[in-house]
């Protein structure tokens, strides 16, 4: 039985998940972390996210940028394998999350869907195949209530295109305003979209003279990132120390 500790349970991701684990066999929810216990919740819920911690348990955390480094923190000091989900990163909290993978089994994704890793593996075969000219724009959809944009999502696939290309972050326009003038021939488009309840809706668009390619990804509810993370936490639960990605779930 892996023992599950959930972090940022009380918001949309955390919810979807715990559901997911109760019908699993082979998954125990140990305890359930926010920063606001829901009314009427049981024992296992807390805001105490260094008392739920424990050696040999698998963290799962949907968090907060800043809670993403501090739940890293205290699962290397642990012992206990950590999935990473949180998105709003700046470079320094990334770095700091990610260096919990030098002691524990650490995966990190912007995105848990098993659609979104195929589309990454197609946009990779799309852009070796078309010319180096055709432009990239990435446009994403999400519900009014997000709180960062881009989503963590677009920003991964944006960095798939710039190491693809040979680009750095310089590149990336994110939204147009005004005069801006031609675009340049390596520019790479970043567009947010907010509004409804649109769980998640992301489309690269290819564009050459004559023709367009869209590679898009619908997600249509959240159960599809949950079974996602409890993949990616059953393959940690196993895994030596180190940091891993979603597509290590699948060699």
């Amino acid at each position: 039985m892996i023992r599950i500790v959930l972090v940022g349970a009380a918001g949309r991701m955390g919810r979807a998940i715990a559901q997911a684990a109760q019908d699993a066999a082979d998954l125990s929810l140990v305890a359930l972390v926010d920063a606001a216990v829901p009314a009427g919740a049981d024992g296992r819920w807390t805001t105490d996210v260094a008392a739920a911690i424990a050696p040999g348990t698998v963290v799962v955390e949907f968090s907060s940028a800043a809670g993403a480094a501090n739940v890293a923190a205290l699962c290397a000091e642990r012992g206990a394998a950590l999935v990473s989900g949180a998105t709003g990163l700046d470079a320094a909290q990334v770095a700091a999350v990610e260096a919990a993978g030098a002691k524990v089994a650490l995966l990190r994704a912007s995105n848990f869907s098993v659609g979104v890793a195929a589309l990454r593996r197609a946009l990779a075969t799309a852009l070796a195949a078309v010319p180096r000219a055709w432009d990239v724009e990435i446009v994403e959809r999400h519900h009014r209530m997000k709180k960062d944009a881009p989503s963590g999502t677009a920003l991964t696939l944006a960095s798939d295109v710039l190491a693809a290309r040979g680009l750095s972050r310089d590149a990336l326009r994110h939204g147009r305003e005004g005069v801006v003038g031609a675009r340049t021939a390596d520019e790479v488009g970043v567009h947010a979209v907010r509004g409804g309840t649109w769980v998640g809706d992301h489309a690269v668009l290819l564009a050459g003279e004559g023709e367009t390619l869209e590679l898009r990804h619908v997600a249509q509810d959240r159960g599809a990132f949950a079974h996602g993370a409890l993949a990616a936490a059953r393959f940690v639960a196993t895994a030596r120390p180190g940091l891993y990605a979603l597509d290590d779930l699948f060699r």
